[in-house]
């Protein structure tokens, strides 16, 4: 089962990739975040207690880190846009895989047999993040979904959904809550000049208790 949204549908409705092409080709000559003083200084670690209510794998739940070392360049995004528009999802995906690493992502306490790198956690490709009115942040995170050899040699319709997409909004406090798209089909609409997700599950998975940890 597979949950189609258009722009502005998902809770991913502010992020990059569901804005209409008129407001991407407004953004996509911004400067990198940390040239903004009003940034979140990195090194930067997260952690969450990720919920999985979807109808895959429902009712899993465990703590996820996330290390963010640096943030996205201007001309990265940019580059990251262009792409998506108009070269589609697999020339996406090869600039995602050949973008230098931004940080990790990984379940520390994962138990059992981990083909996915479930521990290890994986790269990140693209981070962004802008000031909220109200004094926190939000932050965007992208990058090419790990595949197991199994998956890979089996080709089942998974893979066709390569991405993995995050957002998280933080209050001033450093505390707030996420939602993680973990595979991802991205496509561009250019007759409706939208951006359009489909989610391999019912729902994003839950990151709740977001906060900043020091040290």
């Amino acid at each position: 089962m597979t949950n189609r949204l258009s722009a502005g549908a998902l809770f991913l409705g502010s992020a990059l990739w569901l804005l209409s092409a008129s407001d991407i080709g407004a953004q996509a000559t911004g400067k990198s975040p940390a040239s903004s003083p009003n940034a979140l200084p990195v090194p930067i670690r997260l952690t969450a207690f990720a919920v999985n209510m979807s109808n895959i794998g429902s009712g899993q739940a465990g703590v996820v880190e996330v290390m963010i070392n640096k943030w996205s360049t201007g001309a990265e995004r940019q580059q990251v846009i262009e792409t998506m528009m108009e070269k589609g999802q697999n020339q996406l995906l090869s600039l995602l895989q050949d973008l230098p690493p931004k940080g990790r992502l990984r379940f520390p306490n994962y138990m059992g047999p981990d083909p996915s790198n479930w521990r290890l956690g994986w790269d990140l490709r693209y981070t962004w993040t802008t000031p909220d009115p109200e004094g926190g942040h939000r932050i965007v995170v992208a990058f090419d979904r790990y595949m197991s050899f199994s998956e890979v040699r089996n080709q089942p319709r998974t893979v066709d959904y390569p991405f993995t997409l995050i957002e998280i909004h933080l209050n001033r406090d450093g505390e707030g809550q996420g939602k993680m798209a973990y595979a991802t089909k991205i496509t561009f609409d250019k007759k409706k000049n939208t951006v359009e997700l489909e989610n391999y599950s019912s729902e994003p998975v839950r990151l709740n208790t977001v906060k900043v940890e020091k040290g």
